[in-house]
């Protein structure tokens, strides 16, 4: 299956596109060949700069077998820049605003070439377990994670989407 890069508004590839996708080939590669429980990420139909992932919300955390769709968009400087990472999945969580916007200091300043596709899907699954609410995008989630557990996973449960409701 040939994966094309995103074409540029010329229809000629976007500058240092191909260094990307043959980066990102090789992420997926990885990404197959060793599965990881829990996460997965693929490219979007033949479009190897847009991908769809999937992580499945921790044991002994309110997000315990649920399942949370994501998109990362990668931009021409991947691996040097970090993708844009949203939940498309509606979560509750102090560290993602109501949008899937998500507040995660390797999607921001922290990012290092050395990172990849997958390190930043188990980042985010470790985040769900363990959110840094000193720094929250959604103020409420982080006084209930701290005041009140069943209020918090109330929350969580209503607002939750199974992928193929997402679909729908």
């Amino acid at each position: 299956m040939a994966l094309s890069a995103t074409r540029g508004a010329n229809g000629s590839n976007a500058s240092g596109s191909s260094t990307v996708a043959q980066r990102l080939q090789k992420e997926l590669m990885d990404i197959m060949m060793n599965p990881t429980a829990g996460i997965t990420a693929f490219p979007d139909d033949e479009n190897m700069m847009c991908w769809t992932a999937t992580i499945l919300g921790p044991d002994s955390t309110p997000y315990e077998s649920l399942i949370f769709k994501l998109s990362m968009e990668f931009g021409a400087t991947y691996p040097y820049e970090p993708p844009t990472v949203v939940f498309k999945t509606p979560i509750y969580h102090p560290n993602v605003d109501m949008s899937g916007r998500i507040c995660l200091d390797i999607l921001k300043d922290k990012w290092s070439a050395g990172l990849s596709v997958l390190s930043v899907l188990l980042s985010l699954q470790s985040l769900l377990g363990e959110p840094n609410n000193a720094s929250p995008l959604n103020g409420q989630a982080a006084e209930f994670w701290d005041t009140d557990p069943a209020a918090f996973k109330r929350h969580v449960l209503a607002r939750h989407k199974a992928p193929e409701e997402l679909d729908a």
